[in-house]
């Protein structure tokens, strides 16, 4: 894909670990790709796969998912969930025709800014080798573009 492709990411963080991990990082000045939206979440099991399925078919080039580390969820099976929902969504998108890749799901403390910061920057590449997300055109939508 040609260098000028810069992905539309959506990243739904969880309020207590990877939203906290994204503050830091950007606290630490770190550097990382700016092409990530983030949604603060309380959990990552509150992001249904429906969320992604909708983002996906509006134009967004790929969703992350980020929450706690498994076992240190605040609400206790939050991520565990969250692992059992988002492989069989990563299965579905695949018969749906859509890259897998597209879709990450990760894990980050509050301490681990760098952590965040590493999981950006291999998601954004990521995209940018899968190339522009076609799905907004294939049903007839303006691709979404979050500011």
């Amino acid at each position: 894909m040609t260098d000028e492709f810069e992905p539309n990411i959506l990243a739904f963080c969880c309020n207590w670990c990877s939203y906290a991990a994204a503050d830091l990082a950007g606290i630490g000045r770190m550097q990382m790709p700016t092409n990530v939206k983030v949604i603060r979440v309380m959990c990552s099991g509150r992001v249904k796969p429906e969320f992604v399925i909708k983002a996906l078919s509006e134009g967004i080039d790929g969703v992350l998912v980020l929450g706690c580390h498994i076992g240190e969820c605040h609400y206790t099976t939050g991520n565990h969930r969250t692992k059992k929902r988002f492989e069989v969504l990563s299965r579905l998108l695949g018969h749906m025709g859509i890259d897998p890749r597209r879709l990450r799901l990760d894990w980050a403390s509050a301490s681990e800014g760098d952590r965040f910061t590493e999981i950006i920057t291999e998601f954004t590449d990521t995209i940018k080798e899968l190339g522009p997300n076609n799905l907004a055109d294939y049903y007839g939508r303006k691709a979404a573009r979050v500011s």
